[in-house]
């Protein structure tokens, strides 16, 4: 089967774009608004709305495969590729794009995805929205042509075995929103709440913040959980971690057992404790906190982020076994096809994996992923689009469920 053509929407995601050096140099807040002028490039003010480029393959049958182009919160940061604008980029999608695809066989996916993936135009490759929207497309398409889900179409040409349970989902929440706590303790999400730290005045006083709002939580899911429900409580702290203690391992894992200890009796895990000036330094911080970690006797789930952007970058922090979960943060990894080589890499190296992403997504781009996760099977997904958490969890949870559904079914059927 053939794409016979192609239609482009401009629409919104689930959340914005924040200009996250601008936040951690003292914007000031004033509700949802940062007050300040932004520093980094593309940004016309610190927060702003976020915007998707729908792509729509019109098949031979008169069948629609659609990918979303989106990028992360954070965008423009840490070796990241700038804020998405799609008004900037719908020139290049009709000349340059809309060739490549029309009459393009849609039949298998991984050979497509991949050479749209390395597609350079005039010396550069694609932004990484861009290719992550196109190989959701093209991926839809491929499950359109074989009547089959996602998830097959990624089992039949990576070797993968799809899950016969749901991946379980971090449920990220707003950290001000008790009531929102609240509910996914009574859904009896795995992994909460996210619950974003972004400047290091959020932490408090040698970091007092921090620590009572772990207490507070493990206080709270004693307190209204059910008896047997014991979830792990997760932190993303954008390296403010760092901006506070400094880059000593030891000082770095004496603060995170006190997070560990006020977190008890539930397992903690801490996103991006530290921000280093390149990749390598990042993995070095991370391996030697680690082992400051292992030498007091402190457990703490170590995940990375920034800095670990690419394929590439999963690979190298995988082979380094710097930390005990990366973050596949689907987006910047731009082709689809590298957050599935991203997961099955990292379980071939021992590595933990969060198949993650950002809010500034959409409900398709989530519940592509939702597949990705039942076929490449990582140790955890984020909630996404959104940070509402209740439709996050919806999404995902549903689309897994219904596709475990329709492959047993199909598996009966040829019993």
């Amino acid at each position: 089967m053939k794409v016979r053509d192609v239609v482009y929407a401009v629409g919104r995601s689930g959340y914005f774009n924040k200009d996250l050096a601008a936040t951690k140099a003292g914007a000031k807040p004033n509700g949802t608004i940062l007050e300040g002028k932004p520093l980094t490039p593309g940004y016309t003010t610190i927060v702003q709305p976020g915007f998707i480029i729908s792509v729509m393959l019109v098949l031979d049958d008169g069948q629609v495969a659609i990918g979303e182009c989106a990028d992360v919160i954070f965008s423009g940061l840490a070796g990241r590729d700038p804020l998405f604008v799609p008004q900037e980029h719908l020139p290049l999608l009709e000349t340059a794009i809309r060739p490549w695809l029309v009459g393009r066989e849609i039949d298998t996916f991984r050979t497509n995805a991949e050479e749209i993936d390395r597609l350079e135009i005039n010396g550069k490759r694609l932004h990484t929205a861009l290719r992550y929207g196109l190989t959701q497309a093209l991926l839809s398409a491929a499950a359109l042509a074989g009547k089959v889900t996602i998830a097959e179409v990624i089992s039949r040409e990576y070797g993968a075995s799809i899950r016969s349970s749901v991946v379980d989902i971090l449920a990220s929440c707003h950290r001000g929103d008790q009531l929102q706590l609240d509910r996914m303790i009574i859904k009896r999400v795995p992994i909460l709440p996210h619950a974003s730290f972004t400047t290091v005045g959020d932490l408090g006083p040698q970091g007092n913040v921090l620590v009572d709002y772990a207490r507070s939580i493990s206080a709270r899911i004693r307190e209204i959980g059910a008896a047997d429900y014991k979830p792990r409580i997760h932190l993303d702290v954008y390296g403010t971690i760092g901006e506070l203690i400094g880059s000593d391992p030891g000082a770095l894992a004496a603060y995170l057992g006190r997070v560990a200890e006020a977190a008890r009796p539930f397992e903690l895990m801490i996103e991006t404790p530290f921000i280093a000036r390149s990749r390598q330094e990042q993995i070095d911080l991370f391996k030697a906190t680690r082992a400051a970690l292992k030498d007091r006797g402190i457990k703490v789930g170590l995940i990375a982020d920034e800095w670990c952007n690419t394929l590439d970058d999963i690979r190298v922090f995988a082979d380094a076994a710097a930390c005990d979960y990366v973050q596949i943060k689907t987006p910047d990894l731009g082709g689809v096809n590298n957050s599935i080589e991203a997961v099955l890499y990292c379980k071939s190296k021992g590595m933990g994996c969060c198949l993650g992403g950002t809010a500034n997504e959409t409900d398709l781009s989530a519940r592509i992923c939702a597949q990705i996760g039942l076929a490449t099977g990582p140790d955890f997904m984020l909630s996404k689009p959104g940070i509402g958490a209740d439709e996050g969890v919806m999404i995902l949870s549903n689309e897994m469920s219904r596709t475990i559904a329709l492959v047993a079914h199909r598996g009966r059927s040829a019993g």
